[in-house]
């Protein structure tokens, strides 16, 4: 489940994302009820077997199963989440199924939810970064990365490439900013591979901070510009947070 709403006053909105038929609505009648089967079932960043009807563009959920594997995430944990959750929302449309992602999606969650020790918020990120890639590239979003966009030329390895929203991959300015051309090839790779959330996510995770640094100004740039703001809700949160 990706967010839910209230409807009428014992009812809920859910928005889903799903295996099959990728991002759907559904009512959940009576989900507010004390006595509801579905009030412990229907939370957010958990797998579940959903059974629903109907033809119109919001179907009748009918039944929901908790289907295990990994528990809620927490603290930051959670708002990465949620975050993840945001971009689905904003940039998948209804109806489109998207199994790959669905499965990247899985993957992120459950990084999230586990527990890496001392390398914790660096996997979490990476995992972050790996999913960012994904979800631009299954939307029609996302550049060739072993290319420069408009000459269609290959990358020279030593060179460095800033990828803007308006421009996709170019030769940087500020090479501080950029990424050497080396890392977008690597990166290219690793998302035409057969399990690509995991060989994705383990080369970001070997990337030296300053490289990690200036993949997620630049995603966060993209992902802000076809989202048409300039600070997503749950970044914004985060902000806040971190501020208190």
């Amino acid at each position: 489940m990706l967010h839910r709403y209230d409807w009428s006053e014992s009812s809920l909105i859910l928005e889903v994302f799903t295996r099959h038929h990728g991002r759907i609505a559904l009512v959940a009648k009576g989900a507010k009820r004390p006595s509801s089967n579905f009030r412990p079932v229907l939370l957010p960043l958990q797998p579940l077997q959903l059974n629903y009807g109907g033809d119109a563009e919001i179907r009748t959920l009918k039944g929901a199963e908790w289907m295990g594997g990994h528990v809620m995430p927490t603290g930051e944990a959670l708002l990465s989440g949620y975050y993840v959750n945001e971009l689905l929302l904003r940039l998948l449309a209804r109806d489109d199924a998207h199994e790959a992602l669905f499965d990247a999606y899985a993957g992120v969650v459950q990084v999230l939810a586990g527990d890496h020790a001392g390398a914790q918020a660096a996997t979490h990120a990476a995992a972050l970064r790996a999913f960012e890639l994904l979800l631009l590239r299954a939307v029609g979003l996302l550049p060739a990365l072993d290319l420069q966009t408009l000459t269609l030329e290959p990358l020279d390895a030593d060179t460095r490439y800033i990828l803007v929203p308006e421009a996709g991959l170019r030769h940087a300015a500020d090479e501080e900013a950029a990424l050497a051309g080396a890392d977008w090839q690597a990166l290219q790779d690793m998302l035409d591979d057969r399990t690509p959330f995991t060989s994705t996510l383990r080369e970001i995770a070997t990337m030296n901070a300053g490289s990690n640094s200036a993949l997620r100004n630049q995603l966060r740039a993209l992902l802000n510009y076809h989202c048409g703001v300039s600070t997503l809700r749950t970044r914004q949160m985060m902000r806040d947070l971190q501020a208190l």
